[in-house]
């Protein structure tokens, strides 16, 4: 009788689906206050998830879930960076 592994589970500030943590995208706050993506997963910090898609980003943008799950406010050349690096890792 072996035992299965746990899988962590993780919610998207976009559509709010419950994922495993390795299927999304974290989003990370420093200590510094700077917003980086974070794409070890390991890095300290406050961090957010999203699916792997524009649409997450999007409505993650519009309803400002990444501002309540960072707990800071994001500036929009901040989003703007955060877009481009998404659509890099998405067109891959």
């Amino acid at each position: 009788m072996g035992q299965t592994k746990k899988i962590p589970q993780r919610k998207c500030v976009g559509c709010q689906e419950m994922k495993g943590k390795k299927e999304m995208l974290r989003i990370l706050r420093t200590e510094s206050g700077e917003i980086v993506l974070d794409t070890t997963g390991r890095k300290n910090g406050r961090g957010a998830y999203l699916c792997y898609s524009r649409e997450c980003f999007e409505k993650a943008v519009k309803s400002r879930g990444l501002e309540r799950a960072l707990k800071m406010a994001v500036t929009s050349e901040t989003y703007e960076e955060l877009k481009k690096e998404i659509d890099a890792i998405e067109g891959k």
